[in-house]
Formats: structure tokens, sequence, C-alpha cells
């Protein structure tokens, strides 16, 4: 992937970001009290931000099962509410073993 690719969606998730909670800003002036819509919004940018990053997840290795187990480790441990850092380290090794145990096999 090139250098430019990912320069590009990392703007065009902060611009999705930014628009979602600047336009709730301009175009709602007073409290939002209905419980399903401050919901909505609350969590838009996080599913805006999904949509975009889950197919690249799944093909970013060499192997679709690689980077399903990573996928599944990463899940499976922010569940947990482990950190960041954390949890990617954990996918990263798992990923790791997984192409190892597949190149080797």
């Amino acid at each position: 992937m090139a250098v430019f690719e990912v320069v590009w969606k990392i703007l065009l998730m902060a611009l999705i970001t930014y628009l979602c909670r600047v336009l709730t800003l301009v175009l709602v002036r007073k409290k939002i009290k209905s419980r399903f819509f401050r919901s909505l919004l609350e969590y838009l940018p996080y599913g805006v931000l999904t949509a975009m990053v889950f197919p690249a997840v799944l093909y970013s290795t060499s192997s679709f099962y690689s980077a399903l187990v990573g996928m599944i480790v990463a899940i499976i441990l922010s569940l947990f509410k482990r950190g960041l850092l954390t949890v990617a380290l954990s996918a990263t090794a798992a990923v790791f073993i997984v192409e190892l145990i597949i190149r080797f096999a």
C-alpha cells in the first residue's frame, strides 16, 4: 500500500469524524433529548471508521487466515477491556505466529 493511500485514508477518516461532530453542533442548537438520536450521534463516527478499516484488516497479510486470527485476537482482548497497545501487539504476534505456521506447515 502506497504512503499516499494511507495518508488519504487517514485524512478521510479524520474529515468524516470532524464533520459528524461539527454538523451536530451547527445544526442542533438546543439539547437533544431523544436517547436514540444521542446514541446514534455518539456512535456514528466509530461505525464509519469501522466500515472503512474492516475490509483492509482482512487483506492486510499474505494469508486471509492469519488476518482472521489477528482480528479475532484483537476483538477478544478488546472485549476484555485491554489497552490499545496490548491489543495491537497481541494481534500482531498472533498474525506472525500463524504466518510462521502456514509457511513451515
